[in-house]
C-alpha cells in the first residue's frame, strides 16, 4: 500500500509558506543576534521600524529575481544554495547603497559579513527543512485521472512537470477509441466499480476529469462522481486543473468551447491600465534607447570583429489585429542565412555568428526593438511577434493561433520567460498557451512578474 500522505500544500501556499518563513527565519536571526553579540548596524525595534521594512523588501525583490520561488528549484538544494547566495549578497549590497533609508556603514567592517552570514545561514536551514519535509513524497497530492488513454498520458507528464508535488497515481479508461501505450509501473489502471476502494487504498487527493470527451463518461461513473462530490470529495475540471498547475490554456483541448471557456482579461479593455501601461512603456523604451546609444560604440567595434556586416536588420512581423510592421533588431546570424527560403532559428543555430550567440544570449540583440516599442507598434510585455509565413502556416494547424493577436506584441512576455526555447508546431503550441493565458489573465502582478523573470533570464544568460 502506498504511504499514507499528509496535508497537501497547493502552489499558492506552497510560495507563500516561502516567502513567510524566509522573512521570519531572516528576522529572527538577526534579533537574536543582536541580543546575543554586539551588533549594532541592524536591530529590529520599533524605533527604526522602516529599517526592518527596507530590508524585507529588498530581500523579496532579489529572491523573486535570483528564482529562490521557483518551486522546482526550490526542491534542489544545489539550486537553493546558489540563489540564497545571490539573494543574500545582492539584499546586503544594496541595503548599504541606500544609507537615507538604511543604517549608516558600521565602523567595524566585520559586522556587514555577520550581516550577510545572519541573511544567508537560517535561510538555507529553513530551505533544507523545506526540501526534506514538505517536498517530500509524504505531501504530494495523489490524483486520479478520469478520461481516455491519450488525456491521462498528457496530463501526468505536464502536470508533474510543472509541479513537482502533483503526483498522478492512476486512471479510469473511459472509451477506447484512441490508443496509446500506458506506463504500467508509473501509472495503475482502476475500474470505475472500484474508484471508492482505491481512494482509500491509494490515498488519492483529488479526481481530474478530463472534460474534453464527456461521451465516455457513463451513467455508473457518473453515479460514482455524483456520489464522491456530495461526500465533499474533491472533483475538478482537467482544463481548470491545467491552468492552475502549468500556467497555460490547454487550447488544443477546449475545442469549439474555446470563446466561452477563454474570458478575456479586463485589462484589454481598462482605459487607464492602457494609458498607464503606455506611459510605461515610452519610458522604459526611452531608457532603452538611452543605454543602446551608450553601448553603441562598443557594439559598432565588436560587430566589425565578430559579425563583419551591418549592425541591423529589419523584418517583417505581425502585430496587433493582424496589422504587418517592421521589426528592428541586431544582425545576429552570416549573411544570406535564408538562402532556401523562411526558416525557425534554432537552439545553436549554425547560421549564428560567435557574436550573434553572446548578443542573443544577453538579450542585447532585442535592444533596437524599443524603437517599435516607442513608435506604438509593440509593447514592452505582450506575445513575441512571428513572421507572416509563419504565422499563415501556424494558423492552419494550431487551434485559435491569431488570438494571441488580440493585443500588442512584446519585447518580452510570458511564453518566453516559462517556455523552453524550440521550434515548429509542437513548441509553437507550448508558446501559445502561455501566450493566452497572459490574455486572459493579463494585470499589473502578472506584468510585474514577468518583469522579474526576465531580469532572471537576462542575469543568468538563457537568451534565445
Amino acid at each position: 500500500m502506498s504511504q499514507r500522505p499528509l496535508v497537501h500544500f497547493e502552489i499558492s501556499e506552497r510560495k507563500v509558506l516561502l516567502r513567510l518563513l524566509d522573512s521570519l527565519c531572516i528576522l529572527t536571526s538577526l534579533s537574536l543576534i543582536g541580543i546575543i553579540f554586539e551588533f549594532d548596524y541592524f536591530r529590529v525595534d520599533s524605533q527604526n521600524w522602516y529599517w526592518t521594512l527596507v530590508l524585507l523588501l529588498y530581500f523579496n525583490l532579489f529572491a523573486s529575481i535570483f528564482e529562490l520561488y521557483d518551486l522546482q528549484k526550490a526542491s534542489k538544494f544545489d539550486s537553493v544554495l546558489q540563489n540564497s547566495i545571490l539573494s543574500a549578497g545582492a539584499t546586503v549590497l544594496f541595503y548599504m547603497l541606500t544609507p537615507i533609508l538604511t543604517p549608516s556603514l558600521p565602523e567595524n567592517r566585520l559586522q556587514i559579513l555577520f550581516f550577510f552570514l545572519a541573511i544567508l545561514i537560517p535561510l538555507l536551514l529553513w530551505r533544507l527543512v523545506y526540501i526534506t519535509l514538505i517536498s517530500s513524497p509524504r505531501f504530494y497530492k495523489r490524483v486520479l485521472v478520469v478520461g481516455n488513454s491519450f488525456d491521462i498520458n498528457l496530463i501526468s507528464s505536464d502536470l508533474q512537470k510543472s509541479d513537482p508535488n502533483y503526483m498522478v497515481v492512476g486512471y479510469i479508461k473511459t472509451e477506447d477509441r484512441i490508443q496509446s501505450e500506458i506506463d504500467e509501473d508509473k501509472l495503475i489502471r482502476f475500474e470505475i466499480k472500484d474508484i471508492r476502494e482505491a481512494i482509500k487504498e491509494h490515498h488519492i487527493n483529488e479526481i481530474v476529469v478530463a472534460s474534453g470527451y464527456k461521451k465516455g463518461l457513463m451513467l455508473s461513473l457518473y453515479n460514482q462522481l455524483s456520489y464522491l462530490l456530495k461526500a465533499g470529495f474533491p472533483i475538478k475540471d482537467y482544463t481548470q486543473v491545467y491552468e492552475e498547475v502549468t500556467q497555460r490554456i490547454p487550447v488544443q483541448h477546449v475545442d469549439k468551447d474555446f470563446y466561452r471557456y477563454f474570458p478575456f482579461s479586463r485589462s484589454n479593455q481598462n482605459k487607464f491600465y492602457q494609458v498607464f501601461f503606455r506611459i510605461f512603456d515610452v519610458i522604459i523604451a526611452c531608457v532603452g534607447l538611452v543605454f543602446f546609444i551608450l553601448i553603441l560604440p562598443v557594439l559598432l567595434v565588436a560587430n566589425l570583429m565578430g559579425n563583419r556586416g551591418s549592425l541591423f536588420y529589419r523584418q517583417e512581423r505581425i502585430g496587433k489585429y493582424g496589422e504587418v510592421f517592421r521589426i528592428l533588431k541586431l544582425r545576429t546570424m552570416v549573411k544570406d542565412a535564408e538562402l532556401n527560403g523562411p526558416q525557425y532559428a534554432e537552439k545553436n543555430d549554425l547560421r549564428t555568428t560567435r557574436f550573434g550567440k553572446f548578443l542573443r544570449r544577453s538579450r542585447i540583440d532585442e535592444i533596437p526593438q524599443f524603437y517599435n516599442v516607442l513608435k506604438g507598434e509593440m509593447s514592452l510585455i505582450g506575445p513575441r511577434p512571428e513572421r507572416p509565413v509563419f504565422v499563415e502556416e501556424l494558423s492552419q494547424v494550431i487551434p485559435f493561433y491569431e488570438t494571441r493577436h488580440v493585443i500588442k506584441p512584446g519585447l518580452t512576455g510570458w511564453a518566453q520567460v516559462k517556455a523552453d526555447y524550440g521550434n515548429g508546431q509542437a513548441d509553437s503550441l507550448v508558446k501559445l498557451q502561455y501566450d493566452l493565458y497572459y490574455i486572459k489573465h493579463r494585470g499589473i502582478f502578472l506584468d510585474l512578474n514577468i518583469i522579474l523573470k526576465t531580469l532572471s533570464t537576462i542575469i543568468f544568460f538563457r537568451g534565445q
